[in-house]
């Protein structure tokens, strides 16, 4: 056997897909095997694998054994006599494996090879070459110094920016995203040391190969799309954590004592940093809007108060104002929230109706209350007007300001430019319309022969294409055409134009930069119960049902088959565990659908006896796709016997 490829998945179902299409188109089975090591998925990973690639080699952990222990599975039981470990969040070209064979064949003194890796949108990413994270290194990567001085041999040695990315160059660290590695070499240094759970694996054996007196390459000539990170996200506290932990095990492992503790200095002083800017933006990011608005919600209604005060000569009580003016701006709000009016993109229309639900519901809690605590209905009337210019007012200057989500005065339809044959860039088409957006497609042939009369013109003219047209998105469908010719066509376009892959026979279509940042993943089919509002209102409705049915338990006790089951339900629910109305079936029937949470019951619970495999995904499916809150509360009265289900 000549190579061994080993991928560790983590509930990255879709990239995994994409990412095997290309492989196989890559290699010879024959010359190569395939490993892939799942930690324990939960979205379907397992069941896509043995229904769409049945001859890779499965290794099914019941557990998250981190990336070097996974990897290590996997490499004790492979018999190449090259090892790639390769991660589920890339693409390669067809000739990737064979370039990569040929290098090393000709550079016996080579012990690991990286490659040119890009974004999703075809943009280099520096981290294809990196140099021997030193203290000093460390300094410079983590004070910004090698962001000042990108190209400085010196503070930019972290990713090697004094070295052309379009040559070849020895370097000291492969990145884990493509280790292209000599069995005999691991043989000799052994494999990933199981301390490092995730991040600095890859840093370490790059280590260890250079110190057993063999090389690592870069060689730009050929290329793979890398992702990105979805098991942590770049700008969490727990990424910052466990990157700069496995970097002082690195150091512990490999630097002399007065080292260690200057790089673990160094490393303590950049986790605190970067979890404080975690933390700041994290807040900002999520709190920021929400305070934004409640707080000129309450200014508005004070001046509103305070005017009409003037007008009528009366004042109200500073206790009263207090309470009442908070509870106006958090009904408001939460209508606003209902209506869809923090969903993006923004729309205004979705702001006003919440508000005028809020009114109503604050005028009719206001009827209830005693003469002594009511405010005039004016104010009430008055603040409505006043917060529905604020919101209009501050909308309107996020979309000034360009804000993502904010675009008022945008085009409602994003533009398409697909790249692929007649037959494909109409399922490409249904995918993306059946998903609820309003598009407008440009076709585009993968060859320069084509008909003038259903294509716009060729992959070769594309730039242009997205320029006279105004492109938003490219789309390039992988069935039938080669994945060197999209990634060469990615790597040519302009910053700003975002790119994604259809494979063959799926149901997905994903990219973008990043897997922690993917934008919009279109679906066929199957998006209703993932949209904002959906899964907003599903929630709600489940939180509602379980506390409705505390005070009536010892009626619904000779009402479920399984009270005390049902009681431990209400619980499950309460606390996110499970939902009321779930999927039916195992993760075969659920793979490439939205996830969702456990169901208690399922939209097979109208039809008792039918077990087809086919009949419960089609089931799921009409379930996903025609999502209502109303269907869950049909499906609850019809199976409310079975709410006691485990």
């Amino acid at each position: 056997m000549k190579l061994s490829i080993v991928i560790v998945n983590y509930n990255v179902e879709h990239f995994l897909e994409q990412c095997l299409f290309s492989v196989e188109k890559a290699i010879d089975f024959s010359e190569t095997e395939v490993w892939v090591v799942d930690n324990a998925s939960v979205d379907g990973s397992v069941a896509m694998l043995h229904k769409r690639f049945p001859r890779v080699k499965l290794i099914e952990s019941k557990k998250n054994l981190g990336f070097a222990k996974a990897n290590n599975l996997a490499i004790r039981k492979s018999s190449g006599d090259y090892i790639l470990l390769l991660n589920p969040d890339t693409v390669v070209e067809e000739d990737t494996f064979k370039i990569c064979i040929d290098f090393m064949d000709s550079h016996p003194d080579a012990g690991g090879l990286g490659v040119k890796m890009l974004d999703g949108n075809g943009h280099y990413l520096p981290e294809s070459k990196r140099g021997l994270p030193t203290p000093g290194v460390a300094f410079n990567k983590i004070s910004g110094l090698s962001t000042l001085f990108p190209k400085s041999a010196f503070f930019a040695r972290y990713y090697l920016g004094h070295l052309p990315n379009d040559k070849t160059h020895e370097i000291e660290i492969l990145s884990g995203a493509f280790m292209f590695m000599r069995k005999s070499v691991l043989d000799t240094v052994g494999l990933l040391d199981e301390d490092f759970f995730m991040y600095g694996e890859d840093i370490d054996l790059s280590y260890r190969i250079l110190k057993n007196g063999s090389k690592n390459y870069y060689c730009p000539d050929t290329r793979i799309i890398h992702y990105k990170g979805e098991s942590t996200k770049k700008g969490s506290i727990n990424y910052v954590m466990v990157f700069y932990n496995a970097m002082i095990i690195f150091a512990k492992k490999h630097f002399s004592a007065r080292n260690a503790r200057l790089y673990q200095s160094i490393i303590n002083v950049a986790i605190y940093f970067r979890a404080g800017i975690a933390l700041i933006f994290n807040f900002i990011k999520k709190a920021f809007l929400p305070l934004f608005d409640f707080t000129f919600i309450i200014l508005i209604l004070i001046a509103v108060k305070e005017v009409y005060e003037v007008f009528v000569g009366k004042t109200y009580p500073e206790n009263l104002i207090i309470g009442g003016f908070i509870s106006y701006a958090l009904t408001w709000m939460i209508s606003v929230l209902y209506s869809g009016g923090y969903d993006k993109p923004v729309n205004l229309w979705r702001i006003i109706r919440g508000l005028s639900i809020g009114t109503l519901i604050v005028l009719a809690g206001y009827s209830l209350l005693p003469e002594e605590f009511r405010f005039s209905r004016a104010i009430i009337l008055l603040g409505f007007i006043s917060v529905s210019l604020f919101y209009l007012l501050s909308r309107l200057i996020f979309s000034l300001l360009k804000i993502k989500g904010y675009g008022l005065f945008q085009s409602k339809t994003r533009k398409f430019a697909i790249v692929g044959t007649e037959k494909d860039i109409e399922r490409v088409e249904q995918i993306i319309e059946r998903s609820g957006y309003t598009s407008e497609f440009i076709k585009v042939n993968p060859n320069e022969d084509f008909n003038k009369e259903s294509y716009v013109g060729s992959i070769e003219q594309l730039k242009d294409i997205i320029k006279v047209y105004a492109i938003d998105e490219v789309i390039f469908c992988a069935k039938d055409l080669s994945l060197q010719n999209i990634i060469a066509a990615m790597s040519t376009l302009d910053t700003g134009i975002e790119c994604k892959i259809a494979p063959p026979e799926s149901l997905y279509i994903i990219g973008s930069n990043s897997i922690a940042n993917t934008g919009e993943n279109y679906m066929l089919d199957v998006n209703a119960i993932n949209r904002p509002a959906n899964k907003r209102n599903k929630r709600t409705l489940d939180i509602l049902i379980a506390l409705i049915s505390i005070p009536f338990w010892p009626i619904l006790i000779f009402i479920v088959k399984k009270p005390f089951g049902f009681f431990k339900n209400v619980f499950d629910v309460l606390i996110g565990k499970k939902t009321w109305v779930g999927y039916s079936g195992n993760s075969l029937q659920t793979t490439q659908l939205p996830a969702i949470r456990k169901g208690v019951i399922s939209p097979t619970v109208l039809f008792k006896g039918k077990t087809q495999p086919n009949f419960i995904r089609k089931m799921n499916i009409i379930y996903a796709k025609d999502y209502k809150v109303s269907t869950d509360i049909g499906l609850i009265f019809q199976g409310i016997r079975q709410l006691g289900n485990p």
